[in-house]
């Protein structure tokens, strides 16, 4: 009877032994840790003074067409110099982003 449970503990350890590969690779590996991301690059700078000189521009450009005399002569000159700082302030906030 010894040798029977000594043949019956030898078969168990030699199918635990057999198995311990099968196992071992069936077995979920350990995340590998993600890379940290590369700095992320600084928001834009906000311009709050350039914003509000687009929107003051667009103003003074509204009061100018909508206006009932032509300022002496200057009014057409005028939207014309307020449409090209416009025209250079966009180009500007284009370059930030």
């Amino acid at each position: 009877m010894n040798r029977r449970i000594l043949r019956f503990v030898e078969a168990i350890a030699l199918v635990v032994a057999m198995m311990l590969p099968v196992v071992a690779t069936a077995a979920p590996a350990t995340p590998k840790p993600r890379p940290k991301p590369a700095a992320a690059a600084p928001a834009p700078e906000p311009h709050p003074e350039i914003a509000d000189a687009i929107a003051a521009l667009r103003r003074a450009r509204e009061h100018l067409n909508h206006a009932s005399h032509d300022f002496g002569g200057h009014r057409v000159d005028a939207i014309r110099a307020i449409d090209e700082a416009l025209r250079q302030l966009n180009i500007c906030m284009k370059y930030d982003k």
